[in-house]
């Protein structure tokens, strides 16, 4: 299978960036995508120019790091699939394929199409934690949960942090990440003793990050690899609405001392 790639090159995050076209050529239609880059990058290391950059780390597709937009599409075609698990047969013999980093204010681009994605680390460091001593591993019946309630709190905790959603949203907006951190804690007995707390902190943060406002067109559920739904942006907002009020009648009780 042969390729056209055109590929957003930039020299790190203070220049201008523009597209390159490669020929990728001889690709073997098992190949991953980041597989069929590394064939092109060796190329280019041969040829005696300067290799693509792009971030990959497990390429099994639970970390979250090959995030590249395909065809205008983040992590490609694919739903439900990482960028690592995108294999060329997905692919036309001969198609262009344009690839770009995540396209979002509060990710700028480092470096080709490696874009930084730091301010989700903020978020998680804001409330997506339980600061209790939770001491030696506890006995897994130690907790009883529903399970129900186990397994909604498990699809929330699958979503990854790639930041897909935030790329696809015309608002760039990053509520779907952070009501999946919210909502995954908020529904486990360790989690509840600062759920308050937790939301308030974590929207915080966002907001004073640049993301923009949810406007529930569903594209971050729909180019989620992890098919993270909807339902838990209207659960966090529950949470942040309870937060809210909780700690204005807080504030009012007090003033009445």
């Amino acid at each position: 299978m042969n390729f056209t790639l055109k590929v957003w090159r930039q020299k790190n995050a203070q220049s201008q960036g523009r597209f390159a076209s490669y020929e990728a050529k001889n690709v073997l239609s098992d190949m991953s995508f980041l597989e069929m880059l590394d064939v092109v990058n060796e190329e280019l290391i041969t040829q005696g120019q300067e290799p693509i950059a792009f971030d990959s780390d497990c390429r099994e597709g639970i970390c979250g790091m090959c995030s590249l937009v395909i065809n205008g599409r983040p992590h490609g075609p694919r739903r439900g699939t990482t960028v690592c698990q995108l294999f060329m047969r997905h692919f036309q013999d001969g198609q262009t394929i344009l690839i770009e980093p995540w396209r979002a204010g509060p990710f700028p681009v480092l470096k080709d199409l490696v874009a930084d994605r730091s301010v989700f680390d903020r978020i998680i460091q804001a409330g997506g934690f339980v600061s209790v001593n939770t001491g030696g591993v506890p006995d897994g019946n130690a907790f009883p949960i529903a399970k129900t309630v186990a397994e909604r709190a498990m699809d929330a905790a699958a979503c990854i942090g790639c930041g897909a959603c935030v790329a696809a949203c015309k608002n760039a907006s990053a509520m779907l990440f952070v009501a999946a951190k919210v909502s995954h804690l908020a529904a486990l007995p360790q989690g509840k003793t600062e759920r308050e707390r937790r939301v308030l902190n974590m929207v915080r943060t966002m907001e004073e990050a640049g993301f923009g406002n949810c406007t529930v067109t569903g594209s971050c559920e729909a180019v989620c690899p992890k098919e993270i739904s909807l339902d838990f942006i209207a659960q966090m907002n529950r949470e942040y609405g309870k937060a809210i009020l909780k700690n204005a009648k807080a504030r009012l009780a007090k003033s009445d001392d």
